[in-house]
């Protein structure tokens, strides 16, 4: 399902290798995952790149957690500035020594995004999250940088038109829906324009 250069898969080995080796002390993803984490985890965030603009320069990746898919992006886009954005403290370590580990130069906040976004990370081309909160919160979030002209890209389970719908509610934006190559009832969001609240 990954088509990338030798380069890049041996960034992304050792992202897989960290996340085992931390895995054993902290809980970063769920652990039944485990196993699976190249279908699960890697590849289910490597799909967001073919909705990116070509080639972004800045890509912001709000609640990381484990780096997906912040790290997997990082992995790929060696040119492009990567911010992860995560309040928690252990997990913003994990983020910095596998970053270091993995030889890319991710910029990691240990903040919560309210106190990052619009503030020290004032534009950017791509906002993502994962699995981090519902997408009106998502919105509420990351909306100084779609106000601003970034795309925004959210992978949604099997309740995505009830987010979709509850957001509407609050906000005015554009959006499309995407099939997940991983997760057949799973849909990505792609926010391309965005008007702020109702």
């Amino acid at each position: 399902m990954i088509n990338v250069s030798r380069e890049t898969l041996a960034r992304l080995d050792q992202l897989v290798f960290m996340l085992d080796r931390w895995q054993a002390t902290m809980n970063l993803v769920a652990p039944a995952s485990l196993p699976f984490v190249w279908t699960r985890h890697v590849a289910d965030s490597f799909q967001l790149l073919a909705l990116a603009p070509t080639k972004p320069d800045v890509w912001v990746d709000l609640g990381s957690g484990a780096g997906f898919p912040g790290l997997v992006v990082a992995a790929a886009l060696p040119g492009t500035s990567v911010h992860l954005v995560e309040s928690n403290v252990k997990k913003a370590a994990f983020l910095r020594e596998a970053s270091r580990a993995m030889g890319v130069g991710a910029v990691i906040h240990a903040a919560r995004a309210d106190a990052v976004v619009g503030k020290a990370i004032e534009t950017a081309d791509i906002v993502s999250a994962r699995a981090l909160s519902s997408l009106s919160e998502l919105l509420g979030h990351a909306s100084p940088l779609l106000k601003t002209g970034a795309v925004g890209l959210f992978p949604k389970g099997r309740e995505v038109e009830a987010e979709l719908t509850a957001a509407r509610e609050c906000w005015r934006f554009n959006a499309s829906l995407h099939p997940s190559l991983t997760d057949a009832e799973a849909r990505i969001v792609r926010i391309d324009g965005f008007d702020g609240p109702r």
